[in-house]
């Protein structure tokens, strides 16, 4: 009995893919963080609660047992609550805040939602943001500038070290995939990690808002956090930028 070669080509291929091993399923660990920016703008005041909002992440985030979440990939979340600001005419009136809580849990990695409940250790508005992405000059010797990032730490372009404080102490390392650190406490409550984190744009203890002016940030046990202000309506623009700590 002749059998073609076509055929035996077919039957190796099915058999290759029927017992080829399956891909790993990605997991994100409790205290990974996760470095994002916000792809649109958000306005307390047209916001309703289910509005779908997504962040990108802001480089690679590597996880403890070799797999990665690219740069880019697409974070999730929904409007939980939302008011506008209105002003109280009423003579020594206390004003009523407006406000926008924002529930971010599902990072879609190869078009696979996973679950990821996450809480803000620190997030900066945009011009924060776009300052700690550049080199800056800080005297006339520094010809490569230096990159600061949001808490104050920084780095030369051209170094790996991230240091910090008056004595230069050396608290993370600017690698090919992005900056990475062990967390330090911060000021607002925000703990520090023995495992090496992605911070992207973030120092390794930063904690809390950055640039917001009046805008206040405060988290709740589930991991929402909410933005609000006696000031104004809050509104989070695009290019905000995010470190979500998986919870």
């Amino acid at each position: 009995m002749r059998i073609s070669i076509r055929f035996v080509f077919a039957f190796s291929l099915l058999c290759s893919l029927a017992f080829a091993p399956a891909s790993r399923a990605i997991t994100v660990p409790e205290q990974t963080t996760i470095p994002v920016i916000f792809t649109h703008t958000i306005q307390a005041g047209k916001a309703n609660a289910g509005d779908v909002v997504t962040a990108k992440t802001m480089q690679v985030v590597l996880l403890p047992d070799g797999q990665q979440i690219p740069k880019g990939t697409l974070v999730t979340g929904h409007i939980v609550e939302a008011r506008p600001f209105t002003f109280d005419e009423t003579p020594y009136a206390v004003q009523q805040a407006s406000y926008l809580s924002i529930q971010l849990d599902s990072v879609v990695v190869k078009g696979v939602a996973i679950t990821a409940a996450t809480s803000v250790r620190a997030m900066a508005d945009p011009i924060t943001v776009r300052e700690a992405l550049y080199p800056h000059g800080i005297d006339e010797t520094d010809a490569v500038g230096t990159v600061v990032l949001i808490g104050g730490a920084h780095y030369s372009p051209i170094e790996k070290r991230v240091t910090a404080g008056v004595d230069d102490d050396i608290v993370g390392y600017n690698k090919k995939q992005g900056v990475f650190a062990h967390l330090l406490p911060g000021g607002f409550g925000c703990e520090g990690t023995h495992t090496e984190q992605s911070v992207a744009v973030f120092s390794p203890d930063a904690c809390g808002l950055y640039g917001f002016g009046s805008v206040r940030l405060a988290t709740g046990a589930s991991g929402t956090f909410r933005l609000e202000s006696t000031h104004r309506t809050v509104t989070l623009y695009a290019g905000s930028a995010a470190l979500l700590q998986v919870r």
